[in-house]
């Protein structure tokens, strides 16, 4: 993967410094040995539906990496040895990313197709990412995690996403939704039909993309 290396190594660092981000010279190995890995399963497993390298580098790889500093803002203030699970995850977007970022976390990525939850053990072990689960499950059939932050990338409505996944965040705990524009519809109905309220939706600026995303902060009613 040196070629990879050598090709996305500066774009790489470039978007990190764009997000205030600071990746180490072991980060960046890990997150494009990652991509890479990406690119060659995907050949034959059809992991994701992009299939250009350019497209998996900046819509995959840089819009998780759009995460990763208001998380750990978050966790730095609040929590030791952060629990973080990834629903609907795929190929470990964005929860392999979180636990390259985010050595002193535990990361649990869930979802219902068997060969995604495959690849996630195989980069685990592949980049020694010993802060690193895959479960090929449905999130409502699993016991809790009890986590700190439960997080989803394109998964649900933010009223089924709590449906689904809110028995697995504790009591102060944080559910957060990556969607594209302000999802304000699904906040009114979130508002409207659960205890869970959208307290901050944060926009997101993802180098080199030219779309929205924004990332919306959910807690129980009562513990903002």
């Amino acid at each position: 993967m040196t070629t990879l290396h050598a090709l996305y190594g500066p774009r790489l660092q470039a978007a990190a410094a764009a997000m205030g981000l600071d990746i180490s010279n072991h980060q960046e190995k890990a997150l494009i040995d990652y991509l890479g890995h990406l690119q060659r399963w995907n050949r034959t497993y059809n992991l994701t539906a992009l299939r250009d390298p350019e497209q998996m580098l900046i819509q995959h790889l840089f819009d998780s990496l759009a995460v990763v500093r208001p998380i750990i803002d978050l966790l730095d203030k609040h929590t030791v040895n952060p629990v973080i699970v990834d629903v609907g995850s795929g190929a470990g977007l964005p929860g392999v990313v979180l636990a390259i970022m985010n050595s002193g976390a535990t990361l649990h990525c869930v979802d219902t197709v068997e060969k995604k939850a495959t690849f996630i053990r195989y980069v685990a072990g592949a980049l020694r990412l010993a802060n690193l689960h895959a479960h090929h499950a449905r999130i409502e059939t699993l016991p809790s995690f009890g986590a700190d932050i439960v997080v989803s990338r394109a998964f649900a409505s933010l009223s089924d996403f709590v449906e689904l996944a809110a028995s697995h965040v504790h009591a102060q705990g944080w559910m957060l939704a990556m969607k594209g524009q302000e999802p304000k519809d699904e906040i009114a109905a979130l508002h409207r039909d659960t205890i869970w309220r959208a307290t901050r939706v944060v926009s997101l600026q993802v180098p080199e993309l030219d779309a929205r995303r924004c990332l919306v902060w959910m807690t129980q009613e009562g513990t903002v």
